[in-house]
């Protein structure tokens, strides 16, 4: 599966479960990597909010 934001390839570990998250963006889920998470740290919060 790859990132929705920087389109990179995301690592599956044991079990097929992605080295990453899934977040919430406009009602849809996406998926964002751990490089990603931590770059856009800030704007993620808000769309937790």
């Amino acid at each position: 599966m790859k990132c929705d934001l920087c389109k990179e390839e995301i690592e599956e570990i044991f079990l097929g479960k992605l080295k990453g998250t899934h977040i919430k963006i406009d009602g849809k889920k996406k998926v964002v990597c751990d490089a990603c998470q931590s770059k856009h740290k800030d704007k993620l919060k808000e769309n937790l909010s």
